[in-house]
């Protein structure tokens, strides 16, 4: 048998094992050729309808190629603000030399015919976008199935062109944006009586910080808050810190993606923030004793049953984060989400050669999706070299340090700094006062609120930070001190940084 005739036999053994997928080519695509001509009639009749949905249709949402144009010509002269009806429609046509191709002045005229109401235009151009929508699902499900069976494309590739597309599709779904006044404020009211009937007087999620959560009312919906900071300063044992908290203190539902680290080293530093026993001995390192044992049991027993999800994918897509997101939010009822961190993700297959455009593309998609779960998001981001080679006390990181792009600057509602001077060994302020232990959080930007520092203390050895004020530290440079805490009441010894 000859090469040439294997080769036909393959190709035609792939074509029929698409033809049982279940994609029937004879099938008529989903189409409502009556709600085409009843929505192109309006836009000719009533000037108002022009303005309501123009921004909404685009000419692929029309199925017959005669009504495509017709849409086309119609928003042509929507642009130049030029007047829309049966006449300045033809003639714009007739500019075009497609009048004849769309049937003439007798199909334009018929097309007003067409009009039920002017009113039920919305319905009827929802209806048009679903159609759009379920032709577009069908396509792209051709072009997976073809793709899948060409073996030069890598999966992880094809995986992420296939999320890119639905993602981009979703967003061309009809929405809702617009909305009197009247209905946001009795939303307003109804937040600000929810508020009041807290006995916190917050109006998000608390933090498990007071002085924090004094600044933020706590952490609200919709927000993108990015928390930034040099390596080993305490960014991941901050945000994991703020989600035992949550989960634990507050039942609140966390899901916490984790790029960096694996869920069992989460775990590991979670039970040794939650125990005070060394970390040696919860990594097995060193042996436990009985009462050790003990202690583990007990103090654990809340945090096995906080409603805490961690996700461990590297290299996490947006677009594969979206869907992930969205089902945690869905099944899981999750409220707040933490990634850690923002660079470790990826954007687009076609961004990934330019850095900065990737890393904006993440940061934008962040705030979109955040607004569409109306939760709020906090990432970690990693911070560029600059301020390394400040001197004293301009050491502290400003909104200029970024790494890699200033659209996330533009795009979080909160930017905040971790800072600790006894990092780069300045163990005294100015006015002689310790510094060891001590963390500002540096809010540097704040939407919606003051831009502040916060001080907190950070225990190294646990690899955690505790509220400044209720801890009731009287002396931060006492390294045998002990403290009371809602955590726990464990000595504090200086011992390695974590990150």
């Amino acid at each position: 048998m000859t090469n040439t005739v294997k080769k036909e036999k393959g190709r035609q053994k792939k074509e029929t094992n698409i033809d049982l997928l279940g994609l029937d080519m004879g099938k008529k695509p989903p189409q409502a050729l009556d709600i085409e001509e009843a929505v192109l009639g309006a836009l000719m009749l009533e000037a108002g309808a022009v303005t309501d949905i123009m921004g909404i249709l685009v000419a692929e949402c029309f199925y017959k190629e005669a009504n495509r144009k017709i849409f086309t010509a119609i928003k042509t002269l929507a642009d130049r603000h030029a007047p829309v009806d049966i006449f300045t429609v033809a003639e714009e046509l007739k500019k075009e030399q497609l009048l004849d191709e769309v049937g003439g002045p007798f199909y334009l005229s018929q097309l007003s015919n067409r009009v039920g109401a002017a009113a039920h235009i919305d319905y009827h151009t929802k209806i048009l976008l679903q159609k759009y929508i379920q032709r577009e699902l069908i396509s792209i499900s051709y072009e997976v199935q073809r793709d899948s069976f060409d073996d030069s494309i890598q999966v992880d590739d094809l995986l992420d062109t296939a999320q890119q597309k639905l993602f981009m599709l979703s967003d061309r779904r009809l929405r809702s944006d617009t909305m009197p006044v009247k209905t946001v404020l009795d939303q307003a009211i109804e937040d600000l009586q929810a508020a009041q009937l807290r006995q916190d007087g917050l109006s998000g999620i608390p933090s498990g910080f007071t002085s924090l959560d004094r600044v933020t009312l706590g952490w609200q919906a919709s927000d993108l808050v990015i928390i930034a900071a040099r390596p080993s300063m305490g960014k991941t044992a901050f945000v994991l810190t703020m989600a035992r908290n949550m989960s634990v203190e507050h039942k609140i539902p966390v899901a916490f993606f984790s790029l960096e680290m694996a869920p069992l080293q989460l775990i590991r530093r979670l039970m040794v923030s939650e125990t005070g026993l060394e970390s040696d001995k919860i990594r097995g390192g060193k042996k436990l004793q009985s009462y050790e044992w003990a202690q583990l049991n007990t103090r654990i027993n809340d945090l096995y049953h906080a409603p805490l999800y961690i996700d461990s994918t590297p290299a996490l897509s947006i677009y594969e984060f979206r869907s992930k997101a969205r089902r945690l939010v869905s099944l899981n009822g999750v409220k707040i989400i933490v990634i850690d961190y923002l660079q470790l993700m990826t954007g687009p297959p076609e961004l990934r050669s330019m850095r900065e455009q990737e890393v904006s593309a993440i940061s934008r998609s962040l705030k979109a999706i955040a607004k569409e779960l109306n939760v709020p998001i906090i990432a970690l981001s990693q911070m560029n070299r600059s301020v390394e080679t400040r001197g004293g006390s301009s050491r502290r990181p400003q909104l200029s340090d970024l790494r890699e792009s200033g659209a996330i600057e533009q795009d979080a509602d909160i930017v905040a700094f971790i800072h600790r001077p006894e990092y780069y060994g300045i163990f005294q302020d100015e006015k002689g006062n310790s510094l060891i232990g001590v963390a500002d959080l540096i809010i540097a930007k704040h939407r919606n609120g003051e831009a502040k520092d916060i001080p907190m203390h950070f225990r190294s050895a646990q690899a955690k930070f505790l509220d400044m004020n209720d801890q009731e530290l009287h002396s931060v440079n006492n390294p045998s001190q002990t403290y009371g805490s809602k955590m726990n009441s464990q000595s504090i010894t200086p011992n390695d940084d974590f990150e």
